[in-house]
């Protein structure tokens, strides 16, 4: 995983951003395995109520309510027979307290493997954690 600032802020960073880049790594992992047992509701307290979501085939949600709708009618119907990974390859500050996340994820089935690049922007809230807040996920083709 890398991270990026300007050379002064990256000292600060690098102290006071060890704990943010797990947090942030944390929520990445709870995307994971929300996805993985196709839970609607713990995939929806990751993200802020102004909340904007692409899909990964470009149907585009603003707000919550319309992240949860759509969440709750695909999720727990999603008919993929495998196994979901999800990994941080980039986190890069913008502010203390917005990060853009780089993100790698695989689908693993016996047909193979498809995979998706998700960019999410995460804003750290008052209360120290760490939320969704603009996000797009792309899926990756072959060739």
């Amino acid at each position: 995983m890398n991270t990026q600032g300007s050379p002064m802020e990256a000292g600060t960073r690098h102290i006071d951003g060890i704990d943010d880049i797990k947090a942030i790594e944390r929520v990445v992992a709870t995307v994971e395995r929300t996805q993985r047992d196709k839970d609607a509701e713990g995939f929806l307290t990751l993200f802020r109520p102004d909340a904007l979501w692409t899909t990964g085939h470009g149907k585009v949600l603003l707000g919550l309510d319309a992240i949860a709708e759509f969440t709750r009618a695909v999720l727990p119907q999603a008919a993929w027979d495998g196994d979901v990974t999800y990994e941080v390859i980039h986190t890069q500050f913008l502010r203390p307290d917005v990060a853009a996340v780089k993100v790698r994820q695989v689908y693993h089935s016996a047909e193979g493997e498809t995979e998706g690049a998700p960019l999410y922007v995460m804003t750290k809230q008052e209360d120290g954690r760490w939320l969704l807040h603009a996000c797009q996920n792309t899926e990756v083709r072959s060739g």
